[in-house]
Parts: structure tokens; C-alpha cells; sequence
């Protein structure tokens, strides 16, 4: 019956896509056929058998072999086997001409071309700021007031949030105080350093006229004592007191010296201290005016600590704000690939369509859960399509293929290697061996290929219907 149809269609031209219809149709009415008459197959075993104990039961005078009843059945069996064989057969061999063709309609073809290829790392990644600044507590303190929220863009030095700053304020009141003692204190040691030079400086000068009395006194002797008038003794005591005087001045003048380096070093070592608290006052005013949290420049309120009263430690983060139109790219990638990686390389970040060039800017050292991370920068930091946190493909080209042939990628092409694919030619989709190389996730370079070329138009939807044909047709 299949081949009568066959004839008649090609004989009277019918054409193409009528006789795929109703060849389908009588595939589909051969299999109702069959599962008819399997039912009726079974009602008639049924009404055999029942007819089979009627006669047993009708000739209980006559004796009926066992091997006679045995033949009826399988010669029944038999009948019905062959029926069901030519049937399936017949639905088979409808079937397989029915599916040697397909509509270009439903098919997805890639013409060869040649091009630029690029091996590339496929890489989830996420944008991110550029510049994000994290603002940490100055103080232990306590949340006394919250202005703005996350997600609000702000203005450089608008007030964000507001701490409590009694305990700073308290430690500039002391620190002041000790200030001022050490001001006391160096004018202190100043005075009393004017005072000692000064009646240190007028005992000198009573010794040096003490020291001239007494040398006028010891030149008289001396010639009194050339003409024997005087005795020896208060020649001298003379002496004796001359050498005293000139002991004493050299004292009082050490003393002098002394007493300046001494009082000196206190008052530098007074003011030393003092310089010590205005420095410590200094970064306390500094802590003053970090409890008014506000934004360093111009971006994105990204988070911020929302419960008013709150308390917070040293170094504690309250808020973060990064800039609203500057983003790179933080890509993720398996560790497998970590060896493929260097800073240079170029990146193609995709999103929605659109694609943006960048390179791989640093490569983090350290592996977290068999992932590597890596900072890409972009050629267009202020790109309309980037978004803070959005989740963007990012490829970074590890080889490219300059003037190479290449197809688009589907499901018939699976990775590197060689292949059989489908060419369509003059309305036919012939079979043949292609070996495909590196793959950008779009696009594949084809090395070698039986009479491949540019132009040519290959089948890459899913032909796997197919793949027992050698060439099928294309309406």
C-alpha cells in the first residue's frame, strides 16, 4: 500500500509538502488501524476459546487430542503476529519517508563566513563602583540621628547621619585644661629661670669686685713685703683670698650656665607636653566633626545602619557611597582556568545585547570556594546600561582568530573537534565531516571541512532526527 501511494504521487506530480500530509496522515491511520485490530484480534481469541469449551462440553462422547487444540492456537497466534508485523512495518517504512525532509522554516542555518574568532572564558560577573568609600564609626559611641537612607543619591558634604558627641566634647574640655596647665607651667619655669640669672648674675658681679679688692690688696703687700714692712702671713692671706674669689666666680658662673640648662629643659619638656595635648585636642575636634557623617563626594548612599539609638564601636562600618556613574566589572571563574589569566587580557562584557570592550585589570590572590576573582576595567566606565550590582556575562579573550572561516553556534555543534553536520545543497541537506576549533560561546571556527567554504549555509538547530540519513530534503 505504501509503495502504490508512493507511485502514484510521483506520477501525477503532487507536490512536496501535499504528499509529506498525506503520507503523515496515512502513518497515523495504519497506527489505528493496527491498535483496532489488535482489539479485534482479542475479542475473536476469546470468542474462540469460549466456543472451544462449548465443544468440549457438547462432545463429552468424542475424544479430542490435546496436540489438535494446541495447533488452533498457534496457528491463531501466527495469523495474528504476521497481521500486526505487516501493520508496524507498513507504519515504519510511511514514517521514515515522511521524516527525509524538513521546512527551512524550521530550521536554523548559519552561512560560513570569514571572520574573527576569539577563545574566550566564560566568567560571571557583577558591576561595581570604581570608587565606593566605606564610613566606619570615629568613636564608640551612639546613633543620635538618621537623615538619609540607602539608595539615595546625596551631594558632597550633605549630612548623612548624625552621633552622639557628649563623650568627645568632654575629652576637649580636659584636654584644653591640661593645655592651659602647661602654659602656666612653661611661664612658671620662665620667671623663676629670670629670676635665678639674675641673682646668680649680681653675685658675680659682687665677686669680681670682691676679686679686684682683694688683688689691689695682694699687689700692696707684695711690695710692702719687698721692703720687709709687712709679715709674711698677710702676704699670704691675701693670696688665699684672691685664689677664693676667683673659686667662687668660676662656681657661680657654672652655676649660671647650669642653672639656664636646667630650667631649660623644663620648660621645653612643658612645652613638649603641651604640644601633646594640642595634638590629642586636635584629633578630638577631628572626631567632633566625623560624628556629623557626611558624604565624602558626590554618589550613591549604597547602605547605611537605620536604627536611631544604636550603638556603635570604634571602626565600625554605619554607611557606605560610591559613585553613580564610574563601574568596573567583578568577574568570578573557576579556579580550573586560574592559569589561562593575566592582567591585559581583553574582556567582553555583555548585557541585554549590548556589549562593552574592557581589560583584566587585577587578578585577587586569594581562592575562595574554587573560584578566582578579578577586577575588569571598562572602556566605558560611564556606560547608560551599567547598574550598581547588576549581573552581566563577562568573556575574556584568552586567543583570537584573525580571517578564519566561522559559523554561528547551535545546537548541532557541539564544542571542539570534528563533527558531521548538514551543508544545504540545491534544496538538499547533505552530511559531512567538519572540525570545528576555539568558540566564543557564539561563534565557532571551522579548521578543516569536506569542500567547506564561505558561503556556504549550515544546518545548527537541532538535527538529530536525522542523523541516520546521509542527506535529507528542504522545502
Amino acid at each position: 500500500m505504501c509503495e502504490s501511494a508512493h507511485r502514484s504521487s510521483g506520477s501525477h506530480a503532487v507536490p512536496r509538502k501535499y504528499l509529506t500530509s498525506v503520507l503523515v496522515n496515512l502513518c497515523k491511520y495504519l497506527n489505528l488501524l493496527g491498535i483496532l485490530f489488535l482489539l479485534k484480534l482479542a475479542q475473536h481469541l476469546q470468542r474462540s476459546s469460549a466456543k472451544n469449551r462449548c465443544f468440549l462440553e457438547s462432545a463429552m462422547d468424542k475424544v479430542i487430542s490435546q496436540q489438535v487444540l494446541q495447533q488452533r492456537k498457534r496457528k491463531q497466534w501466527l495469523l495474528a503476529g504476521a497481521a500486526l508485523l505487516f501493520i508496524c512495518g507498513a507504519s515504519w517504512g510511511v514514517n521514515r519517508i515522511a521524516t527525509q525532509s524538513a521546512s527551512l522554516s524550521e530550521l536554523r542555518v548559519s552561512e560560513v563566513r570569514i571572520g574573527q574568532v576569539d577563545n574566550t572564558i566564560n566568567a560571571s560577573g557583577v558591576v561595581i563602583p570604581v570608587h565606593e568609600e566605606q564610613i566606619s564609626s570615629p568613636a564608640q559611641t551612639r546613633i543620635r540621628k538618621i537623615i538619609a537612607k540607602a539608595g539615595q543619591t546625596v551631594k558632597a558634604g550633605e549630612l548623612l547621619m548624625v552621633l552622639d558627641d557628649q563623650a568627645v566634647r568632654v575629652a576637649i574640655d580636659n584636654l584644653r585644661e591640661q593645655i592651659s596647665q602647661q602654659d602656666i607651667r612653661v611661664q612658671t619655669l620662665s620667671n623663676e629661670l629670670e629670676a635665678q640669672l639674675k641673682r646668680i648674675a649680681s653675685e658675680i658681679e659682687l665677686l669680681e669686685l670682691d676679686l679686684q679688692s682683694n688683688k689691689v690688696k695682694l699687689a700692696r703687700y707684695q711690695k710692702l713685703g719687698a721692703t720687709g714692712i709687712t709679715s709674711q702671713v698677710d702676704l699670704q692671706a691675701a693670696e688665699l683670698a684672691v685664689k677664693r674669689n676667683e673659686v667662687q666666680l668660676r662656681q657661680h658662673r657654672e652655676s649660671l650656665v647650669d642653672t639656664r640648662k636646667t630650667t631649660s629643659s623644663n620648660i621645653e619638656s612643658a612645652r613638649l607636653q603641651r604640644s601633646i595635648f594640642q595634638k590629642q585636642m586636635e584629633l578630638q575636634q577631628s572626631l567632633l566633626e566625623q560624628t556629623q557623617v557626611k558624604a565624602p563626594f558626590d554618589g550613591l548612599l549604597t547602605w547605611a545602619m537605620t536604627d536611631e539609638g544604636s550603638s556603635v564601636n570604634t571602626g565600625q562600618l554605619i554607611a557606605k557611597v560610591s559613585e553613580l556613574n564610574n563601574f568596573r566589572v567583578e568577574a568570578s571563574v573557576s579556579d580550573f582556568y586560574a592559569r589561562y589569566l593575566s592582567p591585559g587580557q581583553a574582556v567582553r562584557v555583555e548585557y541585554s545585547g549590548q556589549v562593552i570592550k574592557g581589560e583584566v585589570q587585577t587578578i585577587l590572590p586569594e581562592i575562595q570556594n574554587g573560584t578566582v576573582k578579578l577586577l575588569v576595567s571598562l572602556a566605558e566606565p560611564h556606560h547608560a546600561a551599567l547598574r550598581h550590582k547588576l549581573r552581566v556575562e563577562t568573556n575574556i579573550i584568552t586567543d583570537q582568530k584573525d580571517k578564519t572561516l566561522m559559523v554561528d553556534i547551535g545546537p548541532a555543534i557541539n564544542g571542539k573537534g570534528r563533527q558531521e553536520v548538514f551543508v544545504i545543497d540545491n534544496g538538499k541537506a547533505v552530511k559531512r565531516s567538519v572540525e570545528f576549533g576555539v568558540n566564543d560561546g557564539k561563534h565557532a571556527e571551522i579548521i578543516a571541512g569536506a569542500a567547506i567554504r564561505s558561503g556556504d549555509k549550515i544546518i545548527v538547530s537541532d538535527v538529530s532526527k536525522f542523523k541516520h540519513l546521509d542527506s535529507f530534503s528542504v522545502r
